[in-house]
């Protein structure tokens, strides 16, 4: 925690980390921030206590550099911080489906770059946090990216190759979950509950799910098993999930995340 981190687009993602690295320990003087509005760069200095500096300083001053921006984004934005990065900087990129070698064609040769995809559960520490080098970056880059995002929940190293498949299951993960719990609410609510009192029977049942399946080491068949009575109720709602292909049309969107994944990185916004 002695070096300088810049946070570059400071969004949601990027205060997420940043206020996790400050709870994890990281002191706000070694932590700079960029915006793209002045009256959000003043936000973020007076609710973290960060200096708001220019892409440019924050290029010339930091030991790493993190963009948060979006993936339409991120080339002006390396046009802009190329001429102030030197090789040995560590660049880790945020940036959905936008490969290593996009980076290190644009910046000077042998800058180290990390690809990280994360995900907006950072807001309350139970990120998950994919981690890719690129052919620049060594081990020690990788563990000092571990460093920073374990702040906020769960890495996990994987070839970058994997990391489409990952923005898909992962990045985009969260949606995916709200999207089944909004469709089950508005199913209590057809069975006769209160919106409040189905939101917080499902929310609660998610919860529980998540935990058992973190905790218990179990396969989620076997735990799916466990609530599935013969002849009972649980049985006859897989029957009609089934019945719906909702198994096959979640590995569809699944596959269809995955190649706007790639089709991000082929540069069509």
């Amino acid at each position: 925690m002695t070096q300088t981190v810049a946070v570059l687009g400071t969004g949601k993602i990027g205060e997420a980390l940043l206020s996790g690295m400050i709870r994890g320990g990281w002191p706000a003087s070694k932590l700079l921030v960029t915006a793209r509005r002045p009256e959000r760069a003043e936000e973020l200095r007076s609710r973290y206590g960060v200096e708001a500096v220019s892409n440019a300083e924050a290029a010339k001053r930091a030991d790493t550099l993190i963009l948060t921006v979006k993936p339409q984004d991120m080339g002006k934005l390396l046009e802009e911080l190329a001429p102030h990065v030197p090789a040995d900087r560590l660049v880790i990129s945020g940036a959905a489906g936008i490969p290593t070698s996009f980076f290190e064609e644009r910046l000077a040769s042998g800058t180290p770059v990390v690809r990280v995809m994360t995900n907006t559960p950072a807001l309350v520490d139970e990120a998950m946090s994919v981690i890719s080098a690129g052919s620049h970056a060594t081990a020690a880059h990788l563990a000092h990216t571990e460093e920073i995002f374990g702040g906020v929940g769960k890495t996990l190293r994987v070839p970058e190759s994997q990391q489409d498949a990952a923005t898909a299951l992962s990045g985009s993960g969260p949606a995916y979950f709200y999207f089944l719990v909004e469709a089950m609410t508005d199913a209590g609510i057809l069975l006769g509950l209160p919106r409040a009192q189905a939101h917080d029977l499902i929310v609660q049942a998610a919860i529980g799910a998540a935990v058992m399946l973190r905790d218990s080491g179990e396969h989620p068949v076997k735990l799916r098993e466990a609530v599935t009575s013969p002849a009972g109720t649980t049985i006859n709602a897989i029957v009609e999930l089934e019945r719906h292909g909702v198994r096959a049309a979640l590995i569809a969107a699944l596959e269809a995340a995955r190649d706007r994944s790639r089709e991000l990185a082929s540069g069509n916004s």
